[in-house]
């Protein structure tokens, strides 16, 4: 087994991929849902970034856990965790959701799949969804069975993933909207497999049902992408940065609302439906978010990463925000990062300072999402 410098335990569980990362290499993993996820293949971020931009990548995203909701009340359990309106789902589309407490603070932001009318699942970040819904369920006395199913994604990103992809699975895959999934023959079963993946380079993410599946499948995709110079990959920082991808538990946690993460269109701020902290998310809709989600960029020193955050600082000195995530990015030029920006400071094109770790000031200022 590679040398991570973690001390496992069942606590952190391996996914059906991860004999694959360690034989490709692996050199490090974060931890996500209590599941490995690897974070560094290639010689560098950088290295990796213009490769994620060019040709095409697997990764092992099986940490990306599946909150299975089945039952005749699946639908009204759903609609009551996220402010998004679910009346009318289309078949076949999946929908990114913010789900949110009974103060309208973020618990979470899945994508949605209904598989069918009593069944849906929910392709969480990092946080117990799990126990949020179990204990929704319980309270309010719902005829539904909450799970973790069998399924562990894996993602197929970059330019080159709809060329393998549709060698592998044939035309009908490159008709799938963003964020739409079908049903495909792999393996000798069928799968679900949709148009999504954490990055802004194209891709797919097959949510294979059947962990002793796992090697199989990246031997699949392996085989069919050599011609396409794939690569054993990962979410890349600065790729996620400029494509303002936020991270739960980096940029947003349950202290921040929906409407400073920038999803006031995933809100439904009228009547008709109910769920959970509506009377909160609305409450802060009338007075307005206190801070907004936003790029920064500064110079200095390049980044290699943001281990501790950054205070972003007005002109006059006042803390605005803190970079959450950094890094150099090589397209731009300059450090880039994402920050909670204080109300009357969040205009593209405000100058700030931001402050490193040893004291020094570097000179940046406020961007929009993506760069």
């Amino acid at each position: 087994m590679a040398q991570t410098g973690l001390n496992m335990s069942r606590r952190i569980r391996r996914t059906p991929y991860t004999g694959r990362a360690e034989a490709h290499g692996v050199r490090g993993y974060s931890v996500v849902n209590h599941m490995l996820l690897p974070k560094a293949y290639a010689a560098s971020v950088e290295e990796d970034y213009w490769h994620l931009r060019e040709h095409v990548q697997v990764w092992d995203v099986g940490c990306q856990r599946q909150v299975q909701v089945t039952g005749p009340d699946a639908a009204e359990l759903v609609q009551l965790m996220t402010p998004r309106d679910l009346r009318r789902i289309p078949d076949g589309q999946g929908l990114y959701i913010p789900l949110i407490d009974e103060h309208a603070g973020m618990i979470n932001d899945p994508v949605l799949l209904k598989l069918e009318d009593d069944k849906f699942w929910l392709s969480i970040a990092d946080s117990d969804v799990l126990l949020f819904a179990k204990g929704i369920a319980f309270g309010r006395g719902l005829d539904v069975l909450v799970e973790e199913p069998d399924v562990f994604p894996l993602a197929v990103q970059g330019p080159k993933a709809e060329t393998l992809m549709t060698e592998l699975f044939g035309d009908e895959i490159a008709a799938l909207p963003y964020f739409g999934f079908g049903t495909f023959d792999m393996l000798g079963t069928r799968q679900v497999i949709a148009r999504s993946g954490y990055s802004k380079q194209g891709g797919f993410e097959i949510y294979l049902e059947g962990g002793h599946l796992g090697g199989a499948l990246w031997d699949l995709v392996w085989e069919a992408g050599r011609a396409l110079d794939i690569r054993p990959g990962c979410p890349n920082l600065i790729e996620r940065i400029e494509g303002g991808l936020m991270s739960y538990g980096n940029e947003f946690t349950r202290a921040n609302n929906p409407l400073e993460c920038g999803f006031k269109r995933y809100c439904h701020l009228e009547d008709g439906i109910d769920y959970i902290g509506r009377e909160a998310l609305l409450k802060i809709a009338e007075d307005g978010p206190e801070r907004h989600i936003m790029g920064v960029t500064f110079g200095g020193e390049a980044l290699s990463g943001v281990a501790v955050p950054l205070a972003v600082m007005a002109e006059d000195g006042t803390v605005i925000g803190e970079v959450t995530s950094g890094i150099w990015s090589p397209r731009l030029g300059c450090n880039v990062g994402m920050s909670m920006i204080a109300r009357g400071h969040w205009d593209a094109g405000t100058r700030i300072t931001v402050r490193d770790t040893d004291g020094k000031l570097r000179d940046g200022t406020v961007s929009s999402l993506p760069f």
